[in-house]
């Protein structure tokens, strides 16, 4: 049982401590393996720390310091504070960069299908052999090694695992789940990062700029506005159909006029083609 000298003793170093680093943040930790936290903590290692407490506590520790207010209604039960002097993005992908690959277990739900796949494995001849079977994986042995004869999804998306086959994928090292610990919230210089922020990448945020600049410059096509990324292309557009307007109007300008020679030449010879025959 903490005493209320404890608490108190608590709450003003966790205050003070605060204070030495320039973001702050919330982290769900519940459902999360422990060696997942550890590791994550190892690759922080002195650049950061957790605060580790009762849900109360953390709160009057947050009291503390007006810039992390805002971070009081994401605590949760099973919360934790970090604190970090990295850049919010650069702190989430350490976070992001120490997921944790997970085997399967029974009546575990499938993430995506879970494909087996065909080939020569390094297991031996033996009770791996009846194990892999009993999952439906076609196993074959081909000079003295087990051999899967192709590939096979073992289980569809959003199926259920079942003991066999979760002890075939054991067997074979395949590891379906993917762990990973997340901070639910960051905040640094007044500005609140929540995950959904954390997760963009440069890579996301390109393409998506990418798409949309294609709608948008496809739109103004469509509607002839000129902008700097269209007016080639409508200048190109309206130049082709003012040529063939005046080639149909037979309108004696620059740039119709060779095509209207150029056609009634044609013509004529057709004609004369027709007088000789």
């Amino acid at each position: 049982m903490i005493t209320r000298d404890e608490k108190i003793k608590f709450v003003e170093s966790s205050k003070k401590e605060i204070k030495n680093y320039k973001t702050v943040g919330i982290v769900t930790v519940s459902s999360v393996p422990d060696r997942l936290f550890q590791r994550v903590r190892n690759s922080i290692g002195s650049d950061g720390k957790f605060i580790i407490g009762r849900k109360k506590l953390m709160e009057r520790v947050l009291e503390g310091d007006e810039r992390t207010k805002p971070l009081i209604k994401e605590l949760t039960a099973t919360s934790v504070i970090i604190l970090s002097n990295k850049d919010p993005f650069e702190l989430y992908g350490i976070f992001k960069g120490n997921a944790l690959k997970l085997s399967a277990k029974p009546k575990q739900m499938a993430p995506e299908d879970i494909i087996v796949r065909g080939g020569e494995t390094s297991l031996q001849p033996g009770m791996a052999v009846t194990e892999l079977k009993k999952a439906g994986i076609d196993v074959q042995i081909q000079k003295g090694k087990v051999v899967i004869a192709k590939d096979k999804v073992v289980v569809a998306k959003g199926a259920m695992i079942s003991s066999a086959v979760a002890s075939a994928l054991h067997t074979l090292g395949i590891e379906p789940f993917t762990a990973v610990l997340e901070p639910k919230a960051l905040i640094r210089d007044g500005l609140l990062f929540r995950l959904e922020t954390l997760r963009i990448t440069r890579e996301g945020m390109l393409s998506d700029l990418s798409s949309a600049f294609a709608k948008s410059r496809a739109v103004a096509l469509s509607l002839g506005i000129v902008t700097p990324y269209t007016v080639v292309e409508l200048v190109t557009k309206a130049y082709r159909s003012a040529v063939a307007l005046g080639t149909e109007a037979k309108i004696y300008d620059t740039g119709i006029i060779e095509r209207l020679i150029t056609k009634a030449a044609g013509e004529a010879h057709a004609l004369e083609g027709l007088g000789a025959s």
